[in-house]
């Protein structure tokens, strides 16, 4: 007899998980309270380094299947989803998404939709990478500072210079502006080159 397993996972302390237990539910899924795992970290942690997802796959056993809302409930990261998938796959583990019509990840129409999706965050991800080369030469070119503004003026440049002639000391004039002894020296080699 065949196991279904829930699992649910947000990413903050304050979120909280019942609306998806209600959306598998709602799918037709009885699931026992004891194979029913909640988590609370970031989908950005890689489901395998995940404790409780690491604790259910201890627990699952070929012909068993997994029950999950969203795909980004795996990860979000394309290539830790299909490494998750694999894993199901291999160890006979069917794993249904409830957002993708029930679509059961380990079939054939499950890995062909597995490697779409993958192709399609791949290409978005070139994307926003071009737009940001794009726009990061754009105000190159039209001579925009990049980065955090400095925290001294040019006039508190001109000082701390000043200052360093005088003999006064690198730590003494990072307290005294509140900046690192890095920003001092750096002002200074800026400054005198």
């Amino acid at each position: 007899m065949s196991r279904i397993f829930a699992y649910t996972r947000v990413s903050t302390i304050d979120q909280d998980t019942s609306n998806q237990l209600l959306e598998i539910q709602s799918a037709g899924y009885t699931i026992e309270p004891h194979r029913y795992i909640e988590e609370r970290i970031s989908g950005s942690v890689e489901a395998f380094k995940r404790p409780c997802f690491l604790q259910l796959t201890h627990k699952l056993e070929q012909g068993d299947t997994l029950v999950v809302t969203k795909l980004d409930r795996l990860g979000r990261d394309s290539i830790n989803v299909q490494q998750t998938v694999q894993w199901f796959t291999e160890h006979g583990i069917r794993l249904i998404v409830l957002q993708l019509g029930n679509l059961d990840l380990t079939s054939s129409s499950g890995s062909l939709m597995i490697k779409v999706l993958s192709a399609v965050a791949d290409f978005e991800r070139q994307l926003i990478i071009e737009r940001v080369q794009s726009g990061l030469a754009r105000a190159k070119a039209n001579n925009v500072r990049l980065g955090r503004p400095p925290k001294t003026s040019q006039s508190d440049q001109q000082e701390i210079v000043s200052k360093l002639a005088q003999g006064f000391t690198v730590s003494q004039l990072a307290r005294d502006y509140g900046i690192s002894r890095a920003s001092i020296i750096k002002i200074r080699d800026t400054v005198n080159n």
